[in-house]
C-alpha cells in the first residue's frame, strides 16, 4: 500500500518494489489522484499487479471511471483492479460538491453502470438503466475499443454488513478495512458475502478479499517501537470513526470510539493514540521478528484473504526489501 506520489518518483518506486520480490502495489486516494500513478506505475515496471485501494467514486462518473479503468487495464497488460469507495458524506458533498444520498445503493448502481461501460467497449449497446444512473448513448469514436486484455475486476470496500452483501451480488472483490482483524473477517465479512453472493446465484469463492495488514516488525523491542507507536496513531484515527465503533466492541474493546472521540473533540492527537493499548495491538496487527513475520501472516490470514496488503510496508524505506523477503515467503508456502 502505498499513496500516490509526484509522477516523476511513481516509476524508480514501482521498479524498486518489483525488484524487492511484491506482487503488486496498491494506491490509496487522498491529495493526489490514484489513477494517474497506476499509469506511472504501470509503465515503470510491467508485470506488477496495480489496484486503486481506493478511487473515490461519486465525483466521477461510472463512464469516466470505467475508461480510465480500460485504459489502465490495457497499459498494465491486464493486471489492473478498479477499486471504488464512498468516501465519507462531508469529503464528497463539501470537498468534491457533488451528491451522497444513500450512498450504498448509488454506489452498487455505480459498479453496474461501470460494468454496463465495459461491455460497450467492446462493441455492445451501452444500456444501463439504474435508479442513480441512466446510459444509453456511445458511438465509436467516443469508445476506446475493445483491447486484448480481459475486462478489469472492480472491488469496492465495504465494512457494514449491507455494503459486504452488497459486494457479494455485484463486485468482484472487498476492500476490507485496515481494522479489519480475523474475527471481524470471520463474524461479518466472510458471512455477509457468501450471502450476497447467494442472492444472485454466485459462489462466494469468486469475489476476492483484499486485507491490508498493520505489521510490527523488527528483531529487538526496541526496533518495534517505531512501528507500534505509529500503529497506536492509525488505529486511534480510523477508531474515531462512529460508524466502525462495532468492529471495536465485538472484538472486546467496548467503548474504544467513545475513548477516542472524546480526546479527538479537544485536539489531543496523543490522547487518542493512547487509547490503543497493547492489548489493542495484540488483536488488531501482526507482530514478529523478521523471519517469523511471514508465518505470522500465514497463520492469521490463511483461508481469509486472496491478496495481503502490506499496510506500513513502505513508510521506512531503508526497510523495503526486508518486507520484499517476507511479500516472497508468503508467496511461496501459499501457493
Amino acid at each position: 500500500m502505498t499513496t500516490p506520489l509526484p509522477l516523476q518518483k511513481t516509476g524508480a518506486l514501482a521498479q524498486r518494489i518489483h525488484t524487492a520480490g511484491f506482487s503488486g502495489m496498491l494506491f490509496t486516494e487522498g491529495g493526489r489522484t490514484a489513477y494517474l500513478n497506476v499509469a506511472a506505475a504501470a509503465l515503470g515496471a510491467p508485470g506488477l499487479h496495480l489496484s486503486t485501494g481506493v478511487a473515490v467514486a461519486f465525483p466521477r462518473s461510472p463512464f469516466v471511471s470505467a475508461s480510465t479503468a480500460w485504459e489502465l487495464q490495457e497499459a498494465s497488460g491486464g493486471q489492473f483492479r478498479l477499486g471504488l469507495g464512498t468516501q465519507v458524506k462531508t469529503h464528497v458533498v463539501r470537498r468534491y460538491g457533488v451528491a451522497f444520498d444513500r450512498p450504498g445503493p448509488r454506489l452498487r448502481d455505480y459498479v453496474l453502470a461501470v460494468k454496463a461501460c465495459f461491455r460497450a467497449f467492446r462493441g455492445a449497446p451501452l444500456e444501463h438503466h439504474g435508479e442513480f444512473y441512466d446510459l444509453s448513448f456511445i458511438t465509436p469514436q467516443w469508445s476506446p475499443g475493445s483491447i486484448e486484455a480481459p475486462d478489469p475486476k472492480v472491488d469496492v470496500a465495504a465494512v457494514n454488513p449491507w455494503m459486504l452483501r452488497m459486494a457479494g451480488e455485484v463486485a468482484d472483490g472487498v476492500h476490507v478495512h485496515p481494522i479489519g482483524e480475523p474475527g471481524y473477517l470471520r463474524r461479518h465479512v466472510l458471512p455477509q458475502v457468501a450471502a450476497g453472493a447467494k442472492k444472485v446465484g454466485r459462489k462466494a469463492s469468486e469475489i476476492d478479499l483484499i486485507v491490508p495488514v498493520m505489521t510490527i516488525v523488527g528483531d529487538t523491542d526496541a526496533e518495534r517501537h517505531a512501528d507500534r507507536e505509529h500503529a497506536r496513531m492509525m488505529l486511534s484515527f480510523y477508531g474515531s470513526t462512529p460508524n466502525y465503533s462495532f468492529i471495536w466492541d465485538e472484538a472486546g474493546f467496548e467503548g474504544t470510539t467513545a475513548r477516542i472521540r472524546e480526546k479527538q473533540k479537544v485536539g489531543d492527537f496523543a490522547g487518542m493514540a493512547a487509547q490503543i493499548t497493547d492489548e489493542h495491538l495484540r488483536v488488531f496487527t501482526a507482530e514478529a521478528t523478521w523471519d517469523g513475520l511471514a508465518d505470522e501472516l500465514i497463520t492469521r490470514f490463511h483461508g481469509l484473504s486472496q491478496r495481503l496488503v502490506l499496510y506500513n510496508a513502505v513508510i521506512n524505506p531503508e526497510r523495503l526489501e526486508r518486507y520484499g523477503q517476507v511479500a516472497q515467503q508468503v508467496i511461496a508456502r501459499t501457493q
